[in-house]
């Protein structure tokens, strides 16, 4: 072959293999992207069917907790809608009844969310953003 042909092999062979990578990177980050909901736009199907958080408020009198197990229930609402959650673990020590919360996992075919961790605020005067911004939506939405 000649020099100028091999360099246009070499150049061409680069540039597929940059464009591999960057689909490969590309895919791998789609893929590990955690979306936030609301129990309104999960009530509306939304929601993928992969993992993601979900966030709102703890409904009052809604936890529920199995005798001799780890795993709870509980009800989440935006105001507008809610969604049941089912969590298998330790809760926050900060996770109770009307307090903003944020959950990580995935629908299941019944309709409830089945948490794989909860996120409780920090303080009385925080909310999770996502959380505050959904709500204020919601609110905004009821009110109208």
């Amino acid at each position: 072959m000649r020099p100028r042909r091999q360099r246009m092999v070499l150049v061409g062979l680069v540039v597929v293999g940059v464009t591999v990578a960057l689909t490969l990177a590309f895919r791998a980050f789609q893929q590990n992207l955690l979306y936030f909901f609301s129990p309104t736009q999960v009530a509306a199907g939304e929601a993928p069917g992969r993992e993601f958080r979900l966030g709102g408020m703890v409904v009052d009198h809604s936890v529920e907790r199995e005798p001799g197990s780890l795993t709870v229930r509980f009800v989440l609402t935006d105001f507008a809608n809610t969604i049941p959650v089912t969590y298998t673990g330790v809760l926050p020590d900060l996770f109770r009844e009307g307090q903003g919360i944020v959950a990580r996992g995935r629908m299941n075919t019944t309709g409830t969310f089945v948490a794989q961790e909860v996120l409780a605020k920090h303080d009385e005067n925080y909310m999770p953003p996502e959380v505050a911004d959904a709500l204020a939506k919601t609110r905004s939405t009821v009110a109208e």
